[in-house]
């Protein structure tokens, strides 16, 4: 997997890109350089999403009901936590 850049850009530097991608060229004129070739292995990729598609589903069916309701009754407690405060806070 490539290494995804770490550098953090000027939110100048962001807009410009943002222009640049939107009318298709550089600021300057000069056409866009070209996105780097997708090197990963389609029979791979096309695995993944037929079992990315149908895992939901699969899972739910395997699941008894009362596993269902406690995989949910703790989904909601985690959503409806409140988050911790720190001292300063207070």
């Amino acid at each position: 997997m490539p290494k995804r850049s770490g550098q953090k850009r000027d939110f100048m530097q962001v807009a410009r890109g943002i222009v640049e991608q939107a009318i298709g060229e550089q600021m300057d004129g000069n056409p866009l350089p070209a996105p780097p070739k997708d090197e990963r292995n389609p029979h791979a990729v096309a695995l993944g999403s037929m079992g990315g598609k149908k895992g939901g589903k699969a899972r739910a069916k395997v699941l008894s009901a009362v596993e269902r309701r406690a995989i949910a009754k703790k989904a909601a407690a985690a959503r409806w936590k409140l988050p911790k405060q720190s001292p300063k806070t207070r």
